[in-house]
């Protein structure tokens, strides 16, 4: 009988997870830069994402792992996948294959700017 995956122990080792043991995971497409999306991902879905090629995310609201675009056909296909200084945050670079967002949109970050105030480049 063979042992379920697990994510690689020297990774998890390595992961600040928060009091529900999450991880968030910044989406960027990988030839432009631009930032498409956060997800969360416990160990399941970091292992699933770094062996199968497809982003997989744990979804707080429904408590289930998604895989992008299983259901919308908005897929991201995974270039790499990095882990901050900290080692509570994913960067996860992908090939987006049509909208990011739930809603449609290009981005989940399409929704408006806040209105920030801009400093002069120094």
């Amino acid at each position: 009988m063979t042992s379920p995956a697990v994510l690689d122990p020297q990774i998890a080792a390595r992961l600040k997870r928060d009091p529900q043991g999450l991880v968030a995971a910044v989406v960027q497409q990988h030839d432009s830069g631009e930032v498409l999306m956060l997800g969360w991902m416990d160990d399941e879905a970091l292992r699933r994402t770094l062996t199968e090629g497809r982003v997989t995310f744990w979804s707080r609201s429904r408590e289930e792992y998604w895989r992008k675009g299983d259901t919308s056909g908005h897929v991201q296909h995974v270039k790499s996948v990095a882990l901050d200084c900290d080692g509570d945050a994913l960067l996860v670079r992908v090939d987006q294959v049509g909208a990011a967002c739930h809603t449609g949109d290009h981005t989940c970050f399409d929704a408006g700017d806040l209105g920030a105030a801009v400093t002069a480049d120094a």
